[in-house]
């Protein structure tokens, strides 16, 4: 049986006046994985098999710098967004969020040739802060909000996700992020949860790709 919400003292925005969190399932205490991502021996960037959504005007400020990035992503900026996907949404700061195209099995925005995601490795390289470019939805992974709930992505939540397993608890690996979007209040008040909280073994459930 799924765990209560647990209610926070307060909601929590997030900078830009979305999403925000009211509620946390406990379940971001208790489940683990291997957090140092591009450490990862076994995964294969499992992870960017499939596209993210993204707040319309994240996906702006992205084409914004199209030229820069074309050569690197080797696809037209024009086949970076399904915009079949494009849909209303309260949880994305503009109001609206589109996805990222599935290109050669892993998002368009995957780094080809390398690790992780392009557009966090594009912004560190021309010394650009990484959240402008790089969706909430991937930052906070394997967490993830719906409602005013924080909580798993449904990755870790079904228990697919290859890098369950020993390691950090989801809501540690994640912590710094939540921090940048939600502010230092918010991070001690799930401190003070997370210390409260029983860890659960997630080793049965892990895979290995």
């Amino acid at each position: 049986m799924r765990a209560r919400m647990i209610q926070l003292s307060h909601a929590y925005r997030a900078r830009g006046g979305a999403p925000v969190v009211e509620r946390v399932d406990p379940a971001i205490f208790t489940h683990h994985y291997f957090a140092a991502c591009l450490a990862c021996p076994f995964c294969h960037d499992w992870c960017c098999s499939f596209g993210v959504d993204v707040d319309a005007a994240n996906a702006e400020r992205i084409l914004a710098q199209a030229d820069a990035l074309e050569p690197l992503v080797g696809v037209p900026r024009g086949q970076w967004f399904d915009r079949a996907a494009d849909v209303d949404d309260p949880d994305m700061p503009s109001g609206r969020l589109t996805r990222t195209r599935v290109v050669d099995g892993a998002c368009v925005f995957h780094r080809r040739g390398g690790r992780g995601c392009l557009l966090h490795a594009h912004a560190l390289a021309t010394g650009q802060d990484y959240h402008d470019l790089k969706p909430i939805a991937s930052a906070l992974f394997p967490l993830s909000f719906d409602g005013g709930t924080l909580l798993l992505a449904n990755e870790m939540a079904a228990g697919t996700l290859v890098c369950m397993g020993p390691g950090r608890a989801a809501y540690d690996g994640v912590r710094g992020e939540l921090a940048y979007y939600f502010g230092d209040e918010l991070v001690a008040e799930l401190d003070r949860l997370a210390a409260r909280a029983a860890p659960v073994d997630t080793a049965s459930t892990s895979r290995r790709a």
